[in-house]
């Protein structure tokens, strides 16, 4: 008889947790200054990726790629503030390492804080963009120069990609026009 290691199933989906853990510290934000009254509480395309759960987690006041335990086995843990850098065929992220008592170890990847959209439903596209993009290697940054010694004109006659949406291409056009 030979000795078998001990089989743990893989943890659900953590979006309901996720959800209910954040929105009970949205309800002790209400009223400050960053917080946008105008978008909610929600886990955004949560799915295995490797060990763990990736998702992106929209609240008022901030908008970041997470990750979650998925396969304990497959899971190292960070201290809290202490940074990892994975990589995705966009490139390499680096995310902080983070505990909450409801949640439990978690990592995450700031992409937009505080996140100023007019409607919850703008902040949900900007979240299902923002991950579908991790896994688009066109959205692999360039390498220095390339996209700078591009005439102007030129970067914002062309199509604008989901990586120039999610970089803010069109932002920095619009600044760089003369008044």
């Amino acid at each position: 008889m030979t000795d078998l290691l001990p089989c743990t199933a893989p943890a659900p989906d953590p979006s309901a947790r996720l959800t209910s853990a954040f929105e009970s510290i949205a309800d002790r934000m209400q009223g400050l200054d960053f917080v946008n009254p105008a978008l909610r509480v929600e886990a955004v395309g949560f799915a295995p990726w490797e060990s763990h759960w990736l998702g992106v987690m929209v609240t008022p006041w901030f908008i970041n790629l997470m990750l979650v335990p998925r396969e304990a086995a497959g899971w190292v843990p960070l201290k809290q503030g202490e940074t990892r850098r994975y990589r995705f065929p966009a490139g390499d992220y680096d995310f902080i390492g983070a505990r909450d008592a409801t949640i439990g170890d978690y990592q995450m990847c700031s992409l937009i804080s505080p996140p100023d959209f007019a409607d919850h439903e703008s902040a949900r596209l900007v979240a299902q963009l923002a991950r579908e993009a991790l896994f688009d290697p066109a959205n692999a940054e360039q390498p220095a120069g390339a996209i700078e010694s591009t005439p102007l004109s030129q970067r914002v006659a062309a199509p604008m990609s989901k990586r120039d949406f999610l970089r803010g291409r069109i932002l920095r056009a619009e600044a760089s026009k003369p008044a």
